[in-house]
């Protein structure tokens, strides 16, 4: 019970305590099984010295990495018989397929939305999508997520928390709506057109 507490305490003062220890290390748990985002405690710094906003959010990117291939490795490692208890091997070949074809896709989403995260970096080690495209897809997606939210609170300042606090999480879900109907029309385009020159 004691080693319970003295953890919790530890947490308690990883979220509570702003510096870039603290923010380089959450961000790193966060992408395996903490359940506080790390830009819980980037904005506030990026308030605090927005000189190095930039430095931050370059920080909360690269902990954040660690911690996906960390979460990958795991999956890759344990992640499969944890899996196959909770589904079917039917379900779980038809989710591999998917996984497979739409993997930069679905990881890119993940990083830059709500959807948490860590799920996504420890199911793609278990359905052994490439590490090359998981790596890219964490790197573009959380760096754009961090990047924009330092970006935004370095231009406006106090007045932007609140907006990114309350429709940050909406908008990024828009926002890959919209790039999804983009890449939607464009595909129904190419195959309306190949359709036409077979005629």
């Amino acid at each position: 019970m004691v080693w319970k507490l003295a953890i919790l305490n530890w947490l308690r003062h990883l979220t509570g305590v702003l510096n870039p220890t603290n923010l380089f290390i959450v961000a790193i748990i966060e992408s395996i099984f903490f359940p506080i985002p790390p830009d819980t405690i980037l904005l506030p710094l990026v308030l605090l010295e927005p000189r190095k906003g930039l430095f931050f959010a370059g920080l909360t990117t690269i902990g954040s990495l660690i911690g996906a291939i960390i979460g990958y490795l795991l999956g890759r490692w344990g992640g499969r018989p944890l899996i196959e208890k909770l589904a079917s091997q039917d379900k779980l070949d038809k989710v591999a397929i998917l996984y497979r074809r739409y993997e930069f896709w679905a990881i890119g989403i993940a990083g830059f939305t709500p959807i948490p995260y860590k799920v996504f970096t420890i199911s793609a080690g278990a359905f052994e999508l490439k590490l090359g495209s998981f790596v890219l897809a964490s790197i573009i997606s959380r760096g754009a997520r961090f990047f924009l939210e330092a970006g935004l609170v370095m231009l406006y300042g106090q007045e932007v928390i609140g907006f990114i606090d309350r429709y940050f999480n909406l908008l990024t879900v828009m926002l890959v709506g919209v790039v999804v109907l983009i890449w939607l029309s464009w595909y129904g385009w190419q195959y309306w057109n190949g359709k036409r020159r077979e005629e």
